[in-house]
């Protein structure tokens, strides 16, 4: 058994909308005050833009915020400034706004942004599940369906199934299991309104911010015996039984624990 990794961002009980916000304003006063003590008033709005994109992209970096969070940080405010110039409609920036909430869902207040498993974590996980006898697995939240339509591979023995709140991943997903893998249901809705009661392995790849609120509702509801797995994130102050390093982009790792 391999020690656990505990990875997760400082700050992380709080929003991470809220992180953004103040890593912004503090790259600002920042970048402010070092233009005031250098004299640096010859630079131009583009060059300041730069200057403090690389700033607050260095203190997401540092606070070990998740690396999506650094590329916005790095992006926002060079394309605000070129949006300015250009003039671009606002009615674009609308369309964004809903294209990402069909996306993303309500990341805003659940605090689970979209993460997609990788080939990796489907290889590992799968090694993991029972294979001489039948078992029910659910994938809460299960993006775009990746995960259980590469599972539906090799996993003849298993019933398969998905939650997804997030409407363009479940139509994805959906789309996905209908054509490739039979032995898949994906259900639109809520996985906390959701009984887990009736699966032998639960598989969770969400954030920090709910996985101790998932246990006390996995220790609640899942059989004994039964199988509760995260991919990257752990249980605040529980040791899990197994983990299982992943050789992926991300170098995620997977967390078992036995109910």
């Amino acid at each position: 058994m391999k020690s656990a990794h505990h990875k997760h961002y400082r700050w992380q009980n709080l929003p991470s909308t809220l992180v953004a916000l103040l890593i912004q304003i503090l790259a600002f006063f920042l970048v402010s005050s070092f233009i005031l003590v250098f004299a640096l008033d010859t630079l131009s709005l583009f060059e300041v833009s730069l200057l403090h994109s690389t700033t607050a992209a260095t203190i997401s970096y540092q606070q070990k915020m998740p690396k999506w969070w650094t590329l916005i940080h790095l992006a926002f405010s060079p394309a605000l400034i070129a949006t300015l110039a250009l003039s671009i409609s606002p009615i674009w920036f609308l369309a964004g706004f809903l294209i990402l909430i069909l996306i993303q869902g309500k990341t805003f207040q659940t605090q689970v942004p979209l993460y997609l498993s990788s080939n990796e974590a489907a290889d590992g996980l799968a090694s993991l599940l029972p294979q001489e006898k039948k078992f029910s697995l659910i994938d809460v939240g299960c993006g775009c369906g990746g995960l259980l339509s590469q599972l539906s591979k090799t996993q003849s023995k298993g019933h398969l199934f998905g939650i997804e709140a997030a409407p363009i991943p479940y139509l994805l997903s959906k789309l996905r299991v209908m054509i490739r893998a039979p032995n898949c249901n994906i259900q639109w809705g809520d996985f906390w309104k959701h009984d887990l009661a009736p699966y032998d392995v639960v598989y969770a790849y969400l954030s920090p911010v709910p996985m101790e609120s998932l246990w006390q509702k996995a220790r609640k509801e899942m059989r004994p015996g039964s199988l509760f797995i995260s991919n990257s994130f752990i249980i605040p102050g529980v040791e899990p039984e197994q983990t299982m390093e992943l050789n992926d982009l991300t170098g995620s790792t997977l967390y078992l624990w036995r109910i």
